[in-house]
């Protein structure tokens, strides 16, 4: 439909206003000729037929009008048509005909540039050719480096600065979908995708100081700077980590500051290689606990043995052969308990290879620390230089968590007011040691409550100072007071000196994974407000509702939920949420004849309290687009109670956009869209198609809107809001 064309209405009025004025004028100049006597024969004449020509004027204005909407859509409409179908050809690349209307003159224009597209056209057509037949090459490789990444064993996600997915493979979607809580539902698409965030799955405070660690070791000219880490995920699994670096530019040369020295390479982002050691770890943990269990009996027998046997020296009435014989049991459990020892010791060695220590320089360790604690805790820190470079094996982010956690509790229990941070070591082993003033000893309760008790605080679950030490294969040790200072240490394994060789090999993005998208490089800098964020920068979710019926407020239901995602202006297919919803009502016959959905379909498919926060997590950090949005987003509001979430997403509504767009358009419904924009309509009527539609749509606005100075989230909203179809409500 079309609103009130007010050019037309304007026109209508003004020639309307022109015959009053016209009449009035008539009447006082014949009022100036005319005598008393024949002035009042007229208006006698005329008596109460005032009425009558006022109906007359009336009915001559309506083929005025006739007339000028004529001229209108003949000399005004047309050409803006026109208009519109060559911003389409130029800014969108939509190439199919003009269909020639209005004046002789507009349907000349209309048929030079049909010409002039189906010119540029063949042009375009002659540089693909051209373009593909140079690429092809390259493709091949890239081809075949796609599948050596497919087939690799390990989940590969390469993620820009701020956490942002660029790339994954086959095997992380794998990865993703088992970590998933609603993977029967999503696929895992709410975890990973691309422009989703990494910090959905890994902790960002984790990731941040992997990160760290990986920068300061390009600083120094480490050649291949990689860090590891273990951690949990919301659904109690535990993943291995490692992360490596993709620097901005690999081919220029480093840049020199001021004093000539090279400044640290820039980043673009990181590679993280997971892997998912839940079930490892855990049969690692039964083990131990076999184990354990096993050598804890033994000694118990080994020291219970000797009081079932004879005193052998000495003895009176044995034999001499029992003598020798209970001598030489005596000896084979003196034996056996120094070998069980030793199992045990070696055992407990071979704890920490179970968890990624990196090798680390005690100095950039004491420097890290000496940061974190004056960030965390309001005492005075001192940190004793390194006499020589010290090499250590270390989890530095559960170890780092350990020291602010023991010198918390040493500011809070025993009254620390300063601290000193020093790194001692010999030839076997090496310790963060802590001291500070102090009297009294620790108590052994205190020790117990402080290595013990989860890092975490407030009752939750968290490792332990003992469990963070067992993993580096010691336990904490304590001295003191000297010289009125209590010490702690902090005991860590030694690793061998590393050779520091210059930069030479970069990771470089060179495969082409199933899922990626490098340009999401250059988006990397977020807009601190998505309002104020630029159209071409955002994360679309493109989703369309299937009810029982038009009246969500009046008790109808969701039927299906279908989305895709928009990253970087391309729609992408795979990243996808289609789910049908049991309504728990009785679907009319009227409404199966246009989806097609039955009752025999939805028959025990989830309920709306089930799908719709799958959904939510789903469109977690993304901009809502439907056709129509103000229907489909009151049919979410309807049932987000009992649901239990809230969309509070910025949404746009294609419907509004093609009003702005084209006001000069009679119909906005998706099928025209879809026509003028050179669309093909699959799968209409069901939620996924006519998502996957609106999705190109969608796509085929944004230069057109740009064109129109409509370059931000704000200036969209904006505009639509002034359209005369934003006045639906449902």
């Amino acid at each position: 439909m079309r609103g009130i064309d007010w050019r037309q209405l304007l026109v209508v009025s003004a020639v309307g206003g022109l015959c009053l004025a016209w009449l009035v004028v008539a009447g006082g100049l014949l009022r100036a000729v005319l005598g008393d006597e024949d002035w009042q024969a007229v208006t006698a004449l005329l008596g109460g037929r005032v009425g009558l020509l006022v109906l007359l004027w009336a009915l001559a204005l309506v083929p005025v009008s006739l007339l000028v909407g004529q001229l209108l859509e003949r000399y005004v409409r047309a050409p803006a048509r026109l208009a519109g179908a060559l911003r389409a050809a130029l800014h969108a690349g939509i190439h199919h005909p003009v269909v020639p209307d209005g004046s002789r003159e507009t349907r000349e224009i209309a048929e030079l540039v049909n010409a002039l597209v189906a010119e540029r056209e063949a042009l375009h057509q002659e540089m693909d050719q051209r373009v593909g037949e140079a690429a092809r090459a390259t493709e091949l490789e890239r081809n075949r480096l796609a599948a050596l990444m497919s087939e690799l064993a390990r989940s590969v996600v390469v993620c820009t600065l701020d956490g942002r997915i660029l790339l994954y493979n086959q095997r992380a979607r794998l990865q993703f979908r088992r970590l998933s809580r609603v993977a029967g539902l999503t696929g895992g698409n709410e975890l990973i995708g691309l422009g989703r965030s990494i910090y959905g799955v890994l902790d960002r405070e984790l990731v941040s100081h992997a990160l760290e660690n990986v920068q300061r070791r390009l600083a120094r000219g480490a050649e291949s700077p990689s860090a590891q880490f273990v951690t949990p995920t919301a659904s109690g699994g535990l993943l291995r980590v490692q992360m490596a670096p993709v620097r901005a530019d690999a081919e220029v040369s480093r840049p020199q500051d001021v004093s000539g020295a090279e400044k640290p390479p820039e980043l673009a982002g990181f590679v993280l290689l997971i892997e998912n050691v839940t079930e490892q770890l855990r049969a690692d943990a039964e083990e131990d606990r076999l184990v354990a269990g096993l050598v804890e009996d033994c000694r118990r027998l080994v020291a219970r043995a000797p009081e079932f046997l004879p005193v052998a020296d000495g003895a009176d009435g044995l034999h001499e052969d029992s003598v020798a014989a209970v001598s030489e049991v005596r000896a084979l459990l003196a034996g056996f308990e120094r070998r069980l020892e030793k199992f045990s010791n070696e055992r407990a060695a071979l704890v920490p290879a179970r968890w990624p220590l990196e090798d680390m320089l005690g100095s950039e360790l004491l420097e890290m620390l000496e940061q974190r604690l004056a960030e965390r805790l309001p005492i005075e820190i001192r940190c004793d230089a390194l006499p020589s470079l010290v090499w250590l094996r270390v989890e530095s982010y559960s170890f780092m968590q350990a020291v602010v956690h023991l010198a918390a509790r040493a500011w809070r229990d025993a009254g620390a007011r300063t601290l000193r941070v020093a790194l001692v070591s010999d030839r076997a082993r090496a310790a963060v040691q802590l001291s500070w003033p102090a009297e009294e000893p620790l108590t052994d309760t205190l020790l117990e409550d402080w290595t013990g008790s989860s890092m975490a605080g407030n009752g939750e679950a968290g490792l332990s100072v003992c469990e963070v030490l067992a993993r580096h294969g010691g336990v904490l040790e304590t001295s003191g007071p000297q010289e009125g200072r209590l010490y702690l240490r902090l005991p860590l394994p030694l690793a061998p000196p590393q050779e520091e060789l210059p930069q030479a090999t970069w990771l470089r993005g060179e495969s082409r994974p199933e899922y990626y998208d490098f340009d999401l490089f250059r988006g990397s800098a977020r807009a601190s407000s998505l309002e104020d964020s630029r159209l071409d920068d955002l994360v679309f979710t493109v989703f369309d509702t299937e009810t029982t019926g038009l009246d969500p407020g009046g008790g109808d239901q969701i039927l299906q939920l279908g989305a895709v995602r928009i990253v970087n202006g391309r729609v992408l297919a795979h990243e996808n949420f289609e789910q049908l919803v049991d309504p728990g009502r009785a679907i009319p016959v009227a409404g199966i004849a246009i989806h097609g959905i039955t009752p025999e379909m939805v028959e025990g498919q989830p309920g709306i309290e089930t799908v719709l926060p799958a959904f939510h997590a789903f469109c977690e950090g993304t901009v809502l687009v439907a056709h129509n949005a103000a229907f489909d987003m009151r049919c979410l509001e309807m049932a987000e109670a009992r649901a239990g979430v809230h969309f509070d997403h910025p949404v746009l509504d294609t419907l509004l956009l093609s009003a702005v767009l084209s006001p000069e358009e009679s119909s906005h419904r998706l099928e025209n869209i879809a026509q003028r924009l050179g669309l093909p309509i699959i799968g209409r009527h069901t939620a996924m198609g006519d998502a996957l539609v609106t999705a190109e749509i969608f796509v085929r606005l944004l230069p057109l809107l740009a064109n129109r100075g409509i370059e931000t989230l704000a200036q969209a909203r904006e505009a639509s809001r002034n359209t005369y179809l934003a006045r639906l409500r449902y």
